[in-house]
């Protein structure tokens, strides 16, 4: 069966429900990092009870929720230029201070997107092979190596249909081993010693159809569950 054909039989959690089930493992009294793209939603899906604060490496700390419509501060954005606001308690300050924090560990987590992840959990997600696009480091390198835990958030997929799990990244490391958790459109998996372990997958997502949709090896957890996220628009 071709990737084409798999598809069209399965549906795969939009952007806004991966960031759901990361938001998942979001802890209580934990300080956060939120990447470019889908991570950035995660924060949107935290339960209101979890006291969580969020960093932003261009020297952030508190970071709240996108200001209402003529309440914006054009001083007060986050590392993607979006406008943001400051929660009660939280300040801002220079990069070198924010960098500081991320290269000492002081961060619980950080959530960022990825080019491709290797069964190892080497982390590619700054530039590919290609020529005609700019590369763009940013603070990855120091978070991926400095917070306490790693979570990826991607597609399985490539828009042209290329694998993004692989054996060994083809494109330039971020960092090598760093990478605990994915968050695909299709299932949640672990990177372990022993190799990469399903825990959740889509509904209706046949095991062989995952590993054919993966050039690393997977292993299905033997208290694996299904991925039923809410409906969100």
């Amino acid at each position: 069966m071709s990737i084409t054909e798999i598809l069209t039989n399965i549906k795969p959690l939009s952007r806004k429900q991966i960031a759901w089930r990361a938001a998942q493992d979001v802890v209580d009294g934990s300080y956060v990092n939120l990447g470019i793209g889908i991570p950035t939603l995660i924060a949107n899906y935290v339960v209101p009870d979890k006291e969580v604060v969020y960093h932003s490496e261009n020297g952030l700390l508190g970071v709240g929720p996108p200001p209402k419509p003529g309440k914006e501060a054009l001083d007060l954005v986050n590392a993607s230029k979006q406008l943001v606001t400051l929660r009660a308690g939280g300040s801002y300050f220079n990069t070198a201070e924010s960098f500081a924090m991320m290269r000492g560990k002081h961060l619980t987590s950080v959530f960022m997107g990825a080019f491709q992840v290797s069964e190892h959990g080497d982390l590619a997600n700054w530039a590919t092979n290609d020529k005609g696009l700019m590369p763009s480091i940013g603070g990855a390198m120091d978070l991926s190596v400095g917070c306490k835990k790693v979570g990826v958030l991607m597609n399985q997929l490539t828009q042209d249909g290329q694998l993004r799990i692989l054996k060994e990244c083809s494109y330039p490391l971020t960092a090598k081993g760093v990478v605990k958790r994915l968050y695909t459109d299709l299932a949640v998996i672990d990177v372990t010693p022993a190799g990469l372990v399903v825990r959740e997958k889509i509904v209706n997502l046949e095991f062989a159809v995952l590993q054919q949709l993966s050039e690393a090896k997977l292993r299905l957890a033997d208290d694996w569950c299904e991925l039923v996220p809410p409906e969100i628009l």
